[in-house]
């Protein structure tokens, strides 16, 4: 038996009107933080590509600039690309899911803690390509709910899509996204299997909650709602053990947080390590 969608999408994809709304949390981003919206996304073509963005990380340094991370791959090669529209098309997908730009606060704060703690690198892409895909953001309203051991289904997934996309997809590319998400929740660790593919846990790290509270924040969460909302339900982990993990996390100098009663009160200013100076003006706007 398979867990039936939620009625709303498990993440909004659009602004609220009026910025709020009871039923979803509101999306904001004001900042700049490097959310991407609206109705389009990579996995109408591309899955996470954990391999080709783990390559890549592998070869450019922390500092790199979108330059010189975008000459790595196209001229450089780094990800052995056969031709050069490959390589091309390789770094437009790998930008749209990772921002690959150190001016983009949530491409900076990847690369922190990417670096942190190697085993929680699955999570951290999978937490970011969600804020940068509406398509894979969707689909989660369709794999997050479901009880350990239970199979996956595409009839679920396809309709929570079709919730974000309307009639803009055809059924042959609604087809084709529900494939390449269900691929990528299978290399986040949610999904096992190939042919038949059924939930599992993820172990959830202070790296990665780390980052699933400051994509909270960063999309409108406060105080409680940054642990019991939908950026922390994907990391598999209630709300004691995060608490934990969030312990964990300020302890190990990436982010500060306050723990009294009811009041949760957390600070990202550890967590984010700024523009390098290598790169030219501070970014605006959303990636």
């Amino acid at each position: 038996m398979t867990a039936a969608p939620p009625p709303l999408p498990f993440f909004p994809t659009r602004p609220l009107a009026g910025g709020m709304d009871t039923n979803a949390p509101p999306v904001r981003d004001r900042d700049g933080v490097g959310f991407r919206r609206g109705d389009v996304g990579t996995h109408s073509s591309r899955t996470l590509m954990l391999a080709e963005l783990s390559a890549l990380l592998d070869v450019v340094p922390a500092k790199a600039s979108e330059d010189e991370i975008a000459s790595a791959v196209r001229q450089g090669n780094c990800l052995g690309k056969s031709t050069a529209s490959t390589r091309r098309l390789t770094h437009q997908r790998l930008t749209e899911l990772y921002a690959l730009d150190p001016r983009v606060p949530i491409y900076r704060v990847l690369r922190r803690l990417w670096e942190l703690e190697p085993s929680a690198r699955p999570l951290l892409a999978l937490l970011v390509a969600i804020a940068r895909d509406p398509l894979l953001a969707a689909s989660a309203a369709a794999v997050v709910p479901l009880s350990v051991g239970s199979e996956f289904a595409r009839g679920p997934t396809k309709e929570a899509i079709r919730s974000v996309t309307g009639e803009r997809l055809s059924d042959a590319i609604l087809d084709k996204v529900v494939r390449n998400t269900a691929s990528s929740w299978t290399q986040s660790g949610h999904l096992a299997g190939r042919t038949i593919k059924v939930r599992q846990k993820v172990v959830a790290t202070p790296a990665t909650t780390a980052l699933a509270l400051y994509l909270a924040y960063s999309a409108g969460f406060r105080g409680q709602q940054i642990v019991a909302g939908a950026w922390t339900k994907l990391l598999d982990a209630d709300a004691s053990t995060l608490r934990h993990l969030a312990l964990d996390a300020k302890r190990a100098g990436i982010i500060d947080v306050r723990m009294a009663g009811d009041i949760f009160d957390t600070s990202f200013d550890r967590l984010d390590p700024g523009v390098p100076a290598s790169t030219s003006s501070p970014h605006e706007g959303v990636a």
